[in-house]
C-alpha cells in the first residue's frame, strides 16, 4: 500500500520544456499575424472618421450658404461654429470649405 502511494506521488504530471517552447512559438506566430491586421482596422477607422467629419462640415457649409451666400474665399469652421451650424466642440481636421459653380452645378470642397 505504501509503495503504491509513493509511486503515485512520484508520478508528477507537467509539461516538458520542448512542449512549452512549442506553445510559445505558436503564440508568437499568432501575434505576429494579428498585429498588422489590427493596425489596418485602426487606420480604416481613422480614415472613415475623417471622411465623415469632412462630410459633416460640407453639409454645415451648404446650410450656411442658404442663409449667407459663401463668397470665393469660402467659409471657415470657426465661422460655422459661430453661426451655430457646427457644435462649438467640433474637432475635425477640416478648416475651410470653398464653393465653386460650374457647368455641372455647385460643388463644395473641404480643405484641411
Amino acid at each position: 500500500m505504501r509503495n503504491k502511494i509513493k509511486q503515485l506521488v512520484k508520478k508528477e504530471g507537467g509539461f516538458t520544456l520542448i512542449e512549452l517552447l512549442a506553445v510559445i512559438a505558436i503564440l508568437a506566430v499568432i501575434v505576429a499575424i494579428s498585429i498588422p491586421l489590427i493596425g489596418n482596422v485602426v487606420q480604416k477607422a481613422t480614415d472613415s472618421t475623417e471622411e465623415s467629419q469632412k462630410e459633416l462640415v460640407i453639409d454645415a457649409a451648404r446650410l450656411y450658404d442658404l442663409e449667407t451666400p459663401i463668397g470665393p474665399e469660402g467659409v471657415t469652421v470657426t465661422q460655422l461654429m459661430a453661426k451655430g451650424f457646427l457644435e462649438s466642440d467640433f474637432e475635425g481636421t477640416t478648416e475651410k470649405v470653398t464653393k465653386t459653380t460650374g457647368d455641372t452645378g455647385v460643388k463644395y470642397e473641404a480643405t484641411p
